[in-house]
């Protein structure tokens, strides 16, 4: 089995959230389970020099653009054991930024169209072209209307991953003609709600939908959750399917993670405390070694649960002998709030902000509980990371955190959950989880619990597996 993985940003290569991480990681575990797994993406400018040193010619060709044709390159690089394409134009990529440029359109209509057209050209014909997100969206559209019935092509079959729903690639109707170049007939495809959706498109041309968990596959499905796509997702629902996302669990382990102040493991999880005690050295937090510590790692915008944290803070601190840590960015009003807070609870709370990896891990492995109320999370990997590194998670049951959190309250869970999007209900978890702290024998088991869950990437890629053999086999 072949599967070509095409994306618009991978790690190392270039990264700005979690599908970077993605297809940085499955990639190479489907490697390691026999399937000819490649990636392809843009050979941006902010590749680092490091990285294009490695990087061979391959071939030049010439891509449609709508009427006009433009020069494209092709380069392969190895890494981890997996061969990635990168697709060369400076007009379109040599500039600073992945994304939000005035012509980003055209940039991945260009992107998509030579994915496909190059293929010719290589020693690999795929099996299955796994694309990911609106950047992408535009290859399953393309091979419908220009590909599928000739003869080099035939036989292809297409797969889209939806990271986030709320990001679909909506433009004017007037790229159709000007940068997608896809013929009258194929209009219909590709209109929606009075523009042109390029989500869309993929969504009505591949042969299989996915979402990066089995909850979230299910809201989408529902206006609140779907930005007006839910119409469509309901027409194709026979194609749709979650998978849970996975953690790179080499880089997040806390044995062997550089970045913590002690090793501990699950058998032997004494140098958590170590890592607490030194955190709170470092945060300028009282040195309690039984206060427990509540943590975030998050952005600071609405939809990761910043209100519901805003209205029931103040509670929390003063009706416990908690600690409360935070490192993130965003939103400038919930900056404001957590220095307001700092400076109320000196010595009990520390908001840091702005993108600080190393701090990250030390927060995970110092905390006790961490905090995840998100409004919506398609899948969510901080949920998982704090299981990890034995962090309880208090989350709420949405998307990706219903799928790897359960509620500990049947003895066999591994975190606190709430259902409805209240304040209240947020509360009343975080007071049972820090119930749950006073009992010391009970929470070292829950401790041991969390970091047994395996959210590898193997066990994703045996899922993605099963799906791409179901779609060769039945179509």
């Amino acid at each position: 089995m072949k599967v070509l993985y095409c994306t618009s940003e991978a790690a190392p290569f270039a990264a700005t959230g979690g599908l970077a991480d993605v297809a940085g990681s499955l990639p190479q575990e489907l490697r390691l389970r026999l399937v000819g797994c490649r990636v392809v993406m843009p050979l941006y400018q902010d590749i680092p020099q490091s990285l294009r040193g490695g990087m061979k010619f391959v071939t030049s060709l010439s891509v449609p653009v709508a009427w006009r044709r433009q020069y494209c390159g092709v380069f392969e690089a190895h890494e981890g054991g997996v061969i990635y394409y990168f697709i060369d134009n400076q007009y379109y990529f040599k500039r600073h930024g992945l994304y939000g440029h005035y012509d980003d359109a055209e940039r991945f209509a260009f992107f998509s169209r030579a994915v496909i057209e190059m293929l010719p050209y290589l020693d690999f014909k795929p099996d299955v072209i796994h694309c990911n997100d609106w950047q992408t969206a535009l290859v399953p559209v393309y091979y419908s209307v220009f590909y599928a019935e000739k003869d080099w092509f035939r036989g292809i079959k297409t797969v889209l991953t939806i990271h986030n729903i709320q990001y679909q690639g909506k433009y004017g109707r007037e790229l159709i003609e000007d940068v997608l170049g896809t013929p009258q007939s194929a209009t219909p495809l590709l209109e929606y709600g009075n523009c042109v959706n390029l989500l869309k498109g993929g969504i009505e041309c591949a042969n299989r939908v996915t979402t990066v968990s089995p909850t979230y596959a299910q809201e989408i499905l529902d206006p609140w959750f779907s930005y007006g796509l839910e119409g469509i997702l309901r027409e194709r629902k026979w194609k749709l399917s979650g998978i849970l996302n996975g953690i790179d669990v080499n880089l997040y382990n806390p044995e062997t993670d550089p970045n913590l102040y002690a090793g501990y493991t699950a058998e032997d999880f004494s140098g958590k405390a170590a890592n607490k005690t030194e955190l709170q050295k470092r945060l300028k937090l009282e040195r309690k070694a039984d206060a427990p510590l509540i943590g975030m790692v998050t952005r600071l915008v609405p939809q990761k649960g910043l209100d519901l944290v805003r209205e029931t803070l103040d509670g929390i601190l003063q009706n416990s002998g908690a600690q409360f840590v935070l490192l993130g960015s965003g939103d400038w009003d919930y900056e404001d709030f957590f220095k307001n807070m700092q400076a109320k609870y000196p010595g009990r709370l520390c908001a840091c902000f702005g993108f600080i990896p190393e701090l990250s891990h030390k927060i995970y492995a110092a905390s006790d509980v961490f905090l995840m109320p998100s409004k919506s999370e398609p899948c969510g990997l901080a949920q998982m990371i704090a299981l990890r590194y034995g962090a309880i998670p208090v989350v709420r049951e949405t998307g990706g955190l219903k799928d790897s959190v359960q509620d500990s309250g049947d003895g066999k869970g591994n975190g606190f959950t709430f259902r409805s999007y209240d304040s209240g209900d947020m509360y009343g978890a975080v007071v049972r989880a820090l119930k749950g702290y006073e009992n010391r024998e009970g929470w070292n088991i829950l401790i041991q619990r969390a970091m047994a869950c395996d959210f590898s990437w193997g066990r994703s890629a045996k899922e993605y597996i099963r799906l791409y053999r179901d779609l060769i086999k039945n179509g």
